[in-house]
């Protein structure tokens, strides 16, 4: 039945189509390497393997040209180790199941674009994982990992963090979006990263 309600709320919106339905985390990959889509909206809680397994194998699997998927998490509940865990699994958004039906067609549209999206009490949990977690072996690699970045990519790296999308960093650090886009791509194979989410976490990280 959330499948259903879903699949309508998301096929209704017109540009965006609904290509596979899964009922357990071991269906995905293989739904995923027939249909190549562009976003896949993760329960956690499914029978058999678990959501966030899921989301680990499907990111780290050898992935087709162009890249594997987006993963945007949907859960009703959000404690610290499962949003941390989804997140650093390669996950571009975290959202609960009482997000409006217009905010999740809204969010499925940004992560397709490349930008993360992150409920307002998911961002709460990654602020209290910074005051809890900014020191120590973690923020000592964060730090040595932002150290290959040149100092513009830095600049970029840390707006990420801030949640800024392309179009913000670009007023901010005056430079075009295209060259924003061109120092994201770089700072994410300079540190090996999936997306901006993970940028962001190593941003958090080496926060003193």
């Amino acid at each position: 039945m959330v499948r259903a309600g879903l699949s309508m709320i998301l096929g209704g919106a017109g540009d965006i189509g609904v290509v596979a339905e899964a009922g357990d985390g071991s269906e995905v990959p293989p739904l995923v390497a027939e249909h190549r889509p562009d976003v896949v909206l993760m329960d956690i809680r499914m029978p058999g393997v678990d959501g966030l397994t899921a989301t680990e194998r499907l990111r780290a699997a050898p992935a087709p040209s162009g890249g594997p998927p987006e993963v945007v998490v949907l859960t009703t509940f959000h404690a610290d180790a499962q949003v941390l865990r989804a997140l650093r699994a390669g996950a571009a958004g975290f959202l609960l199941k009482d997000i409006p039906p217009g905010d999740l067609v809204a969010a499925i549209r940004r992560v397709a674009s490349g930008e993360p999206i992150l409920s307002p009490a998911v961002t709460r949990q990654l602020i209290a994982h910074v005051a809890d977690g900014g020191a120590g072996e973690r923020a000592e690699r964060a730090r040595r990992l932002l150290g290959r970045l040149s100092e513009r990519e830095r600049e970029v790296a840390l707006c990420v963090g801030r949640g800024r999308s392309n179009a913000e960093i670009a007023g901010e650090l005056y430079m075009s979006v295209p060259t924003v886009k061109a120092h994201v791509s770089r700072i994410l194979t300079k540190l090996d990263l999936n997306n901006r989410v993970q940028v962001a976490l190593l941003v958090y990280d080496a926060a003193p």
